[in-house]
């Protein structure tokens, strides 16, 4: 009775082996069909099996003959395919980038900032001399979509080689987009340069803040989205005014962001205030004004979610300990409340 028993269990692995190869089979038939719409079904059920974990690298050269297609959304899953696998398979992703650059000069601007995203994600060092050029390129893209993924793909290509970003010009090029018509590709220029002089002292010089482009920047503040203005702001505390006029004219154009309705744009204004108060005459009835309406937007800060009065709190109690007298009519507020989350209940007391 053991006999058969044992051959049966052997035919099932058998059986599971077979499929998978043939399932790979069928895919490799299916993605190299002359229906399109065969193939788009195909590379959907490829990027299934590779979210769920299954390998399917073998299938690497038949994927990417599929992003010769002027189809966006079958472009985008071969993108997010070769995204996955370039790693483990540098040989094969060079196959891709002759597409690469040709996408990167498509009359769609979606499929050029589609090309250059992926470029910037694709850490392959073979590959990271051929994307230089496509690249340039799409820094000077007449369409901002373009210009603001470039933007993002230079901090990403510096992380890969940074010396490599120096010798290009392409730190020249991303300070020359802050002066840009668009205050999207202004906002992506900041973070990308922000993100650089995190990890490099060399790049310090390069970029460099002048007055110029503190008032472009300040320029862009009014038209972007909030986190765009989170990294502006950010960007401008960084910089210190020459004088107490120039700190006076820069704060006049940050206070109106004390205002606004997302919290981390509201505690970036307040930093870049904070500090631009240093620069000013101590005693002027400018600077008592000034400090008065930062109380509000703190207050108000401290009415938001438990998550939020947290962090409020942290950058109160950093406040309080340069300028005591900010918030000496408020003390209603950090009444300890019965609900209060013991995190707040502690950063109250303190």
């Amino acid at each position: 009775r053991k006999g058969p028993h044992k051959s049966a269990k052997m035919t099932d692995s058998k059986y599971f082996t077979t499929t998978k190869k043939g399932e790979i089979f069928e895919l490799k038939a299916e993605l190299n069909s002359d229906k399109k719409d065969r193939k788009k079904e195909a590379v959907k059920k490829v990027i299934a099996s590779m979210t769920v974990g299954k390998d399917v690298s073998a299938l690497f050269p038949d994927v990417i003959n599929c992003m010769q297609t002027d189809n966006l959304e079958l472009k985008k899953l071969v993108y997010l395919y070769l995204m996955n696998y370039a790693k483990s398979q540098p040989d094969m992703a060079i196959m891709a980038v002759n597409t690469f650059v040709k996408d990167c000069e498509d009359s769609n601007p979606l499929i050029r900032a589609l090309a250059v995203r992926t470029m910037g994600c694709i850490r392959v060092d073979k590959i990271t001399e051929y994307l230089c050029e496509p690249l340039q390129k799409c820094l000077k893209d007449e369409d901002p979509y373009v210009r603001k993924t470039a933007a993002v793909c230079v901090a990403k290509l510096y992380d890969i080689n940074a010396q490599l970003v120096e010798d290009r010009g392409f730190l020249d090029m991303l300070k020359d987009l802050l002066s840009d018509s668009n205050p999207m590709v202004v906002a992506n220029a900041v973070a990308a340069i922000s993100e650089i002089l995190e990890t490099s002292q060399t790049a310090l010089n390069m970029l460099e803040m002048n007055s110029q482009i503190i008032n472009k920047l300040l320029t862009a503040l009014n038209e972007c989205t909030e986190w765009g203005q989170v990294f502006i702001l950010d960007a401008i505390s960084n910089y210190t005014p020459k004088d107490d006029r120039e700190a006076q004219s820069i704060t006049e154009r940050i206070t109106p962001r004390l205002a606004h309705a997302n919290s981390a744009v509201v505690l970036s204004a307040i930093k870049v205030i904070m500090k631009l108060l240093e620069m000013m005459e101590q005693n002027s009835d400018y600077v008592t004004v000034l400090v008065k309406k930062l109380s509000p937007p703190l207050v108000t800060l401290l009415s938001a979610e438990p998550e939020i009065q947290y962090v409020a709190l942290r950058n109160i109690n950093l406040i309080v300990q340069k300028r005591p007298d900010i918030l000496k009519h408020e003390m209603k507020v950090f009444f300890v409340k019965y609900n209060d989350p013991i995190y707040v209940k502690l950063e109250k007391l303190d």
